[in-house]
């Protein structure tokens, strides 16, 4: 026989709050004294439907449904919360009490709190009650002739009983609850326990239903009152009369609002709804998994804690996995969660497998090109998903805290990348955004180059943006910014409509050379975004490369546009666009600048031509154009500038195919092999690509420019990048032939790279590092349009690229953060630096 256990440990409270919440309190009457005898048929009682038979077969095996590897976030529009973001745990909820009652502060808000009888002394003597496999006996002082249909109080003094009764062929223990007057909620909540032994053949038998129902309400008051339905699977089960506390062990499973919690042994205590799971506990809810030695969950308060945790996030929604408390009008397996997820055993017990990056963060501190039509750097992104280690997590209602943190992007161990902090707490603000604050932040490269971070507040909106973790970003432009500068971005206006975004700049380099205008080494840059429906926007951007109100004219640029998308498949793109001082790149004619521009035009998608592998593209457009031009004949006698205003009819079609002439396979995707260096296992390949585009343009002075250019060429990548040597080659190689009829009376448009040879290479020199190359050069004058120098130092989980462009005069270098999807369970970090900690007692392995 087991003896009787002792109830849990109370984890200490970093911060006392009176409870805001109530307690459930109970003792244990009976008013008859006699033997019950559970029935063997295995009954479930269910909830409004929100619990269903377990599914299992004689292995008791449970098949895992694998993670999607996109789920669709949340989408509820933010409403921000007044809380005064804190470094401490207070604001973030209730204390967690565990045991009996605390004393509180009684004059804090003068409301009766919940109240804790002691224990009835008609029961002090009894035997356990044993929740075994059935039949199952509860033992007490004369036998019952009679079966209980109803609950039979015992008149005594106890305000809050725990009431034992049979209905049916089940046993029912009841544990009511008293609370104050002022009682308020919005939705109560009715727990309902249910304890489920296994039988012989390891299947779940009859169950024991333990009730804690919501508090009682004043008359005509009638609030919604949801059920939540725990079930408990166990190998044996015991109920402690005296101390009122339900102890399962051995395998246990407890499902709750669409979570599976996994443990050795877990004990609920009646006086205070608390549960406590101790041994190989894990926590699995929709996309996320929390490991621990020891989970306490205070089903009240709607908290708890958890000792040496470990698990994954899955960032996106993290809001709607963790909400155990929804709104009336949101369902309990929000997220689209099953209410029956597969237990954590069976992932945790299966290797890494399928391990892929489906993006990440790009940060960029480059030099910006001075013409629109130049490609910039991809920049933003978002890390959905991590694995994380910490000594301790409470959480909270509105939010966690937790210590001693190790946060990676790896799904492999040791990580090459890591965030640590000695203490982590979030805040949440509102649906979509929360705040995180953080003590002695750091970067960890490959588990000992360490970086500290500067930033100790930042704030997580789970709406992909653009990213810049420092103060402030350096950029390279040696034309109208002098060369070195340094900005930084301000939001004036965020949220769900319109997103303004306004940049100051200073001109580093200008300002060490000549500071004698102090105007001159400032600017300021802006980018607006306003969603007027869903298939129309506003976009503007704007630019100010230099405060002197005397050069206004020559450093203002911008351009405002309205972008409507027609179609619901494959829509076309309409772009209805002023523009001011725009800058355009024209080949070998360099850099040249539209004054003035109105009008639109429209963009077809890619349209595949059924299965012959061919892709066709098209636009039209009409303008009004002011700009430069170098035709006498079109230019006025007396003049202060080379501009001509002209209207431009622009159609323009091209046809693009690329088939592949031979194609490898990759290595396994192993921290060892196909992912050493790259965040996605290289596939070896060699792929001919063929490209033809005409276009024809018609001017209101006459003039007509019509062009065909033909392209040819040949990419590919040879190798895997996993070896320490030269195990990585990738190659481009085009060449274009362009025919003409007529030319523009534009600069900025005139076709006249009609011959061009364009070639990179990137190549692996040792490990980590490759040397890149990229040219094109008009092989009639021999005049290089663009030459790029690349260096990258490129790893599984983050990458760093320097760049630099002697045509262009713009160098920067970017930074990459890879984002993973994984199956199967995951490593501890290290098996050295992080010790158990099991009831205060660090182990030492």
């Amino acid at each position: 026989m087991l003896h009787p256990v002792l109830p849990p440990d109370s984890p200490p409270v970093q911060e006392y709050i009176q409870p805001g919440h109530l307690l459930a309190s109970a003792s244990v009457v009976e008013e008859q004294t006699g033997t019950q005898q559970l029935a063997t048929s295995g009954n479930i009682e269910t909830a409004n439907g929100l619990v269903t038979p377990t599914q299992t077969n004689q292995d008791n095996a449970v098949i895992s449904r694998s993670l999607s590897s996109n789920p669709v976030p949340e989408t509820v529009p933010p409403k921000f919360s007044p809380l005064t973001v804190s470094r401490s745990a207070g604001l973030l909820g209730k204390s967690l009490t565990v045991g009996t009652s605390q004393v509180g502060n009684a004059n804090a808000d003068k409301t009766p709190g919940a109240t804790f009888p002691q224990i009835s002394r008609e029961v002090t003597n009894t035997n356990n009650i044993w929740l075994a496999e059935s039949p199952v006996m509860i033992k007490t002082s004369a036998p019952v002739k009679h079966p209980v249909k109803h609950p039979v109080k015992h008149k005594s003094q106890h305000q809050n009983p725990v009431n034992i009764y049979k209905s049916g062929e089940k046993i029912n223990i009841s544990a009511s609850t008293k609370t104050g007057e002022n009682t308020s909620s919005s939705l109560l909540v009715q727990n309902i326990i249910e304890f489920k032994p296994r039988n012989s053949n390891n299947q779940p038998s009859t169950s024991t239903t333990v009730e804690f129902p919501p508090p009682n309400q004043p008359a005509g008051n009638t609030p919604q009152v949801r059920q939540r339905v725990i079930e408990v699977i166990a190998d044996r089960q015991e109920y402690d009369e005296q101390r009122r506390i339900v102890t399962a062990a051995g395998n246990v499973v407890v499902r709750f609002d669409g979570a599976v919690v996994d443990a050795d042994r877990l004990q609920v205590n009646l006086d205070n709804s608390i549960a406590v799971g101790e041994g190989n506990v894990a926590l699995t809810r929709g996309n996320q998994v929390l490991r621990g030695e020891r989970f306490t969950y205070n089903f009240v308060q709607d908290s708890g804690n958890l000792e040496n945790g470990s698990g994954e996030i899955y960032i996106p929604t993290t809001q709607t996995d963790f909400a155990f408390s929804p709104s009336p009008t949101t369902d309990i397996t929000a997220g689209g969660v099953p209410s029956r997820p597969p237990s954590d055993r069976i992932r945790a017990n299966q290797p890494v497998t399928g391990v892929s990056s489906p993006g990440g963060i790009d940060v960029n501190f480059a030099g910006q090109a001075d013409a629109r039509n130049i490609p910039v750097a991809k920049s933003g992104g978002m890390v959905k998903r991590l694995r994380f280690e910490a000594q301790r997590i409470d959480f909270y209602p509105r939010g966690w805290q937790a210590e001693d943190v190790r946060i990676t992007n790896d799904p492999f161990s040791p990580p090459e990348l890591e965030l640590r902090a000695s203490k982590v707490t979030l805040t949440r603000e509102s649906p979509l955004v929360d705040r995180v604050t953080t003590q002695r932040q750091r970067l960890v490269f490959d588990q000992n180059f360490v970086l500290p971070i500067p930033i100790d507040n930042q704030k997580i909106d789970r709406r992909e943006r653009d990213i810049n973790p420092f103060i402030v970003s350096p950029g390279y432009d040696n034309g109208k910014r002098g060369g070195l500068y340094v900005e930084r971005n301000f939001l004036a206006i965020n949220n769900d409509q319109t997103r303004w975004l306004i940049t100051p700049q200073l001109f580093v380099q200008k300002a060490i050379q000549d500071n004698s205008n102090i105007p001159g080494l400032l600017g300021v840059k802006t980018k607006l975004n306003t969603v007027l429906n869903a298939k129309t926007k506003v976009e503007g951007v704007g630019e100010l490369t230099s405060l002197d109100v005397n050069k206004l004219e020559d450093n203002l640029q911008g351009s405002l546009r309205l972008r409507q998308s027609w179609g619901e498949v494959n829509p076309h793109i309409l772009n209805l666009e002023y523009s001011y001082r725009d800058r355009l790149y024209n080949g070998t004619l360099g850099f040249q600048t539209v004054q003035s521009s109105l009008g639109g035009v429209i963009t077809s998608p890619i349209i595949p031509l059924g299965k012959s592998g061919i892709n066709l593209s098209y636009q039209g457009g009409a303008q009004y154009i002011n700009s430069n031009t170098d035709r006498a004949d079109l230019l006025e006698p007396q003049r202060k500038n080379n501009r001509v205003s002209l209207g431009r009819l622009q159609g323009s079609v091209s046809l693009n195919t690329g088939f592949f002439l031979w194609q490898g396979k990759p290595l396994p995707a192993t921290a060892k092999e196909g992912l050493k260096y790259t965040s996605n296992p290289v596939v070896p390949y060699l792929q001919a690509i063929a490209g033809v585009t005409g276009t024809t343009s018609y001017y209101t002075s006459g003039d007509n420019q019509s062009t065909l250019i033909g392209t040819v060429g040949l990419v590919g990548q040879i190798g895997h990048f996993s070896r320490p040597f030269f195990d990585y080659t990738a190659f481009n190689v085009s060449y274009s032939q362009g025919f003409n009829s007529g030319l523009s009376p534009f600069l900025f448009d005139r076709s006249v790279d009609n011959k061009v040879l364009s070639a990179g290479i990137s190549q692996q020199i040792y490990g980590p590092f490759r040397l890149g190359f990229q040219t094109s050069i008009n092989l009639d004058t021999g005049k290089e349009s663009s030459t790029d120098y690349i260096l990258e130092y490129n790893r599984r989980t983050y990458g760093i690229t320097l760049r630099y462009n002697p045509v262009l005069e713009l160098g920067g270098f970017s930074i990459r953060i890879s984002d993973f999807n994984w199956k199967g369970g995951t490593d501890p970090f290290s098996s050295d630096e992080v010790k158990p900690v099991v009831g205060g007692v660090r182990q030492d392995n």
